[in-house]
């Protein structure tokens, strides 16, 4: 369907016995509800990512490997990944037929053939490993446009990686983020472990623009960052200047304007707070896009539509929903199943 809005949650452990907490869902703007999307999928499925190719191409990550559609959502194959770990977490086609998939861990795997194969990619460790107590995972990538075997891999606790050869060797590039939580106080947050670095390498999300080759910009827990050396070195992009709220689950490039940048910001990971600004310099200033609105948890993820400039959504972690349709003008707020309240993932055509 060439205008869905697709959203996937995960299992929320303090749901009521019985009900049903994660999945796929597709919005139906008539009846004001998300749908739940069950053909060709388990009832199990927990969703961390979706993906859009095209339209009609949707890709889902799913604890069990990747879920993918050519009719925009109404049938599915199961795509299952060769290695140990198989718990998706992000998903970037590239080309016509490429497609790159991060795991819990730092597994990343690559087909080059839509889904059907997959090899596992040499991805090291990175020095500035987080144990947080739980599995670190490959929580976002971004191929550059300019070259799309420049692959950037953003790691949920651990930093960030990169490929300058479509996935063959990777560098470590998270040694100018270490320094600047090492030389600035106010980068300094650990909440899971002894390391003051933690939140630097605490990363969300990756993008680079059309406009910009070469320069990277990340979310973390401490804000907005801009590498204009291919993650060589780092810098603070200084969004607290612009919003109270910091922690920076989202950020893309609006399809529509390479120079325009989308960015969820909220408290903290599992706070009561929530926004979407806009910065229409390249990162320069930023305002608050969403009004009208009451978002009621951390906002995790955006999705802007690559057909036409006025649609833009964003989900909530606790089920909210929220949209607009006439470039900002105006926003809509729809509501996910009561017990839906793990959200992590959106796409919008």
């Amino acid at each position: 369907m060439s205008d869905s809005v697709f959203v996937g949650a995960a299992y929320w452990d303090k749901a009521a016995n019985g009900a049903v907490t994660q999945g796929l869902f597709r919005l139906d703007r008539n009846a004001g509800k998300l749908q739940p999307v069950s053909d060709g999928l388990p009832d199990d499925l927990e969703v961390r990512h979706i993906i859009l190719r095209n339209p009609d191409t949707v890709y889902v990550g799913a604890q069990d490997g990747i879920y993918r559609s050519y009719d925009g959502g109404n049938s599915w194959s199961h795509h299952v990944l060769p290695g140990k770990e198989r718990r998706v977490w992000s998903i970037l086609p590239t080309g016509e037929k490429t497609l790159y998939v991060g795991t819990e861990g730092t597994s990343i795997y690559k087909s080059d053939d839509d889904g059907e194969t997959f090899r596992e990619l040499d991805v090291p460790k990175p020095d500035g490993f987080v144990d947080m107590g739980f599995p670190n995972r490959v929580i976002r990538m971004a191929a550059d446009p300019a070259n799309q075997d420049e692959i950037y891999a953003g790691l949920e606790v651990s930093g960030i990686v990169r490929s300058l050869d479509g996935g063959r060797t990777w560098t470590d590039c998270s040694a100018g983020l270490i320094a600047l939580a090492d030389t600035h106080d106010r980068l300094k947050s650990k909440i899971g472990s002894d390391l003051h670095t933690e939140g630097m390498m605490d990363l969300h999300s990756v993008t680079i623009s059309p406009t910009h080759p070469g320069t990277v910009i990340l979310a973390n827990r401490m804000g907005l960052f801009i590498s204009h050396d291919k993650g060589e070195n780092w810098e603070e992009m200084g969004i607290g200047k612009f919003s109270d709220l910091t922690y920076c689950r989202d950020v893309q490039v609006f399809p529509h304007n390479p120079e325009t940048l989308l960015a969820a910001f909220s408290d903290s990971s599992r706070g009561g707070a929530g926004s979407l600004y806009r910065s229409d310099d390249f990162g320069k200033t930023w305002k608050r896009f969403d009004h009208d609105v009451s978002m009621k948890s951390t906002l995790m993820t955006l999705g802007a539509s690559p057909q036409t400039p006025d649609r833009v959504y964003c989900a909530a972690r606790k089920g909210q929903v929220f949209g607009t349709e006439d470039g900002g003008r105006t926003w809509r707020e729809f509501d996910l199943p009561p017990f839906v309240k793990d959200v992590y993932a959106l796409a919008c055509a």
